[in-house]
């Protein structure tokens, strides 16, 4: 790495030095990252995996209980309406 020219108080460095340095930082601030939230070491992949799984049923379980939710919603619309009917056409006896 050749040292940096100066001109004024502007400092200047190769384009391909600074993406060099912007590579290492990243590198550096992403397994800084990771070590904060403890998945750093051998099974940090697996630990990863489990995650996404574990997102992945959660997505499941919501997606499962707004469609029964709504099944027992419509379920219940379409025997108030048969109840309705029934009352009406006075199928069970004598009504009001």
């Amino acid at each position: 790495m050749t040292p940096p020219n100066r001109e004024g108080t502007t400092l200047r460095i190769p384009e391909s030095e600074f993406e060099a340095m912007m590579a290492r930082a990243a590198r550096e601030g992403a397994r800084q990252a990771l070590n904060d939230v403890g998945l750093d070491g051998d099974e940090a992949a697996l630990d990863i995996r489990d995650l996404r799984s574990l997102l992945d049923c959660v997505r499941f379980v919501r997606r499962t209980a707004v469609q029964t939710t709504v099944h027992l919603i419509t379920t219940g619309l379409i025997l108030a309406l048969l109840a309705g009917v029934a009352l009406k056409l006075k199928l069970f006896g004598a009504g009001p």
